[in-house]
């Protein structure tokens, strides 16, 4: 019988909040804050109902990382790749996406090893979708530019989130 002690695994470390976006300029806002502390191998899963702000978010992401040129929505295409100076960023919109495993042919592997992964519909992943990311949860507000966020940020990202002045 073995008897030497073993350490418990650290706990799962999760920061959960809740934002007011009042208008299209502060999601662009949250955006560029959280590009900044992004790096390769981060997924950020972009939840919620059309036209809450996923493709906008990730649009203000992309551009605070380097990308000046157009950056349409990847709905027909699954995908769009963006090699910047500071590392690709992968945009996924997988609301077309008919099977999880439809995944792997769009090469969502490397993506989530060398790249950074904006992820619209990421349920549409199921066991394919890392559970070390940061969700973030898109619902309308009471203005039609109004916005509210739910960020929940996963071991990965809870000690870099928690550097970020959110509006909340």
């Amino acid at each position: 019988m073995n008897t030497e002690h073993v350490e418990p695994a650290p706990a799962a470390r999760i920061i959960e909040r809740e934002i007011y976006l009042p208008d299209q300029q502060a999601t662009e806002a949250l955006a560029a804050a959280l590009a900044t502390l992004a790096r390769p191998g981060d997924v950020i899963a972009l939840h919620g109902d059309l036209g809450t702000g996923k493709t906008a978010f990730a649009r203000a992401f992309v551009r605070a990382r380097g990308g000046g040129e157009e950056v349409p929505s990847p709905t027909f295409t699954l995908v769009q790749t963006y090699d910047l100076p500071e590392g690709e960023i992968w945009h996924f919109d997988l609301y077309r996406l008919e099977a999880p495993d439809d995944a792997l042919e769009l090469d969502i592997e490397d993506a989530f090893a060398d790249g950074i992964s904006l992820i619209e519909w990421p349920e549409r992943l199921g066991p394919y979708l890392p559970a070390d990311r940061l969700d973030i949860t898109f619902t309308f507000g009471k203005t039609d530019q109004a916005r509210r966020v739910q960020v929940v940020a996963g071991n990965a990202w809870s000690g870099r989130i928690e550097s970020v002045a959110l509006n909340d």
